[in-house]
């Protein structure tokens, strides 16, 4: 299988002045493959919301290339085709929303590059249904909570048919309720064979990915499934990062009750362990 992304030896830089600058990636390479869900963690100031910026040219690279689906983010004529192919998610949803009615807001991009009208309420139907905001098609944005805003977002770039969507922080500023939303959305998206990568600070949310990529100081330090990265507490610790808290909890039963696993770094496998035990140690009292 083909890469859909492929990051070859990436350095950046923020020019400070005309004498300095700051080197925010530093030698970056790595690919990231269809139907991938991939969370991308590190501390503030580790070069992880840089590195999502380069994923369809936001940013280029100061040396060394990205590449997707087989084009260069260098390449300014291909511009356009790599932003079709990879969608953004940012941090605040309003700074996406352009329109005063939902549905206009996730035709707008579509208007622009001049989808006919048939296939345009196609899309804007079948984008709204996945994320679940159908019945708010006729609503103003505004009138709606920061998880639905978001998922508004969402559609606005899934109406334009990606092949991958990059999810930078994109639930930073929600409360739980809004976040289960938005997550919810991203899974559903995952399941029907969307490339996922989110960037988060959160690491529940990249226990949740197949794959997760770890940043310090521009460069990839660790890379993984999740159970293997967080594996490494201290490790983790050391680049001031956490694991779930659920493996956290995890942990602290193991040391009462050994049997416990001290694996575990999702919810659904926390409730499965406690049924496992609890059952287990119900028939060593019969």
């Amino acid at each position: 299988m083909k890469p859909i992304i492929v990051f070859d030896d990436v350095s950046f830089s923020y020019k400070i002045n005309e004498n300095s600058s700051v080197d925010v990636l530093k030698n970056v390479s790595f690919s990231i493959f269809p139907g991938e869900y991939v969370a991308i963690i590190g501390h503030n100031g580790s070069g992880k919301s840089t590195l999502s910026k380069h994923f369809n040219g936001l940013l280029t690279p100061a040396s060394g290339d990205v590449w997707v689906q087989g084009y260069n983010t260098k390449d300014e004529s291909k511009k356009l085709a790599i932003r079709k192919g990879v969608g953004m998610v940012f941090q605040h949803p309003d700074n996406q929303i352009v329109a005063t009615i939902v549905e206009e807001d996730v035709a707008f991009g579509l208007e622009n590059t001049g989808v006919p009208r048939a296939e345009m309420k196609q899309r804007i139907d079948e984008a709204l249904e996945v994320v679940k905001m159908s019945e708010f098609r006729k609503r103003p944005p505004h009138h709606l909570s920061g998880g639905q805003k978001q998922r508004v977002a969402i559609a606005g770039v899934l109406a334009m048919k990606p092949d991958c969507i990059v999810f930078d922080e994109s639930t930073s500023m929600l409360d739980t309720f809004g976040r289960n939303e938005v997550l919810q959305a991203i899974r559903q998206l995952n399941k029907m064979g969307m490339t996922i990568i989110t960037v988060t600070h959160r690491m529940s949310e990249a226990a949740e990915a197949d794959r997760i990529i770890v940043v310090e100081d521009g460069k990839i330090v660790m890379d993984g499934k999740p159970r293997d990265i967080f594996k490494h507490k201290q490790v983790l610790m050391d680049l001031q990062l956490d694991v779930p808290a659920v493996n956290q909890m995890a942990e602290k039963v193991h040391q009462q009750i050994p049997s416990f696993s001290n694996e575990l770094i999702q919810e659904d496998e926390l409730i499965k362990e406690v049924k496992r035990v609890s059952q287990a140690r119900s028939r060593e009292m019969v």
